[in-house]
């Protein structure tokens, strides 16, 4: 990785750019000057998502999930505790294939929930099912940030 980071501010998708030293100090987007890690999964829709995947530097955790899964609803407070547990070495985002099918049926998701891993913009991970915390730590850990 480089000396700097490219980060998409949560609030206002400007791209930012963060010395790798730095990404643990609790950095502020320089555009709106909020918090550029929340501790929560960020909800994208197909406005957005093709910036946050491709313009992050970091690795980014995808859950596709629907309101209307059983295992999706049981694993949502385990994929928020992921966030905070593992940010500021990834970035953590939700997708309601309810919502966005059309980004359901890019990727092609076949069952819910489906985790995939995103760095530079391509996918290099894929998890299908409900994992526990421990299990989703483990399944992450060789595709975390690491300066």
């Amino acid at each position: 990785m480089s000396e700097n980071l490219h980060l998409v501010c949560p609030h206002c998708a400007a791209v930012n750019r963060i010395p790798a030293a730095k990404l643990g100090d609790a950095p502020n987007c320089g555009q709106c000057k909020q918090a550029l890690f929340t501790g929560e999964p960020l909800e994208l829709s197909a406005a957005n998502f093709d910036r946050h995947i491709s313009r992050n530097d970091l690795p980014v955790v995808v859950d596709f999930w629907a309101p209307w899964c059983g295992p999706c609803r049981t694993m949502a407070p385990t994929f928020h505790q992921a966030a905070i547990d593992l940010e500021p070495y990834a970035r953590l985002v939700k997708v309601n294939t309810e919502a966005e099918q059309q980004l359901a049926a890019r990727f092609n998701i076949r069952s819910i929930p489906t985790l995939a891993v995103f760095l530079n913009g391509r996918e290099i991970a894929r998890q299908s099912g409900a994992l526990d915390l421990g299990s989703l730590k483990r399944w992450l850990q060789p595709y975390l940030y690491k300066s």
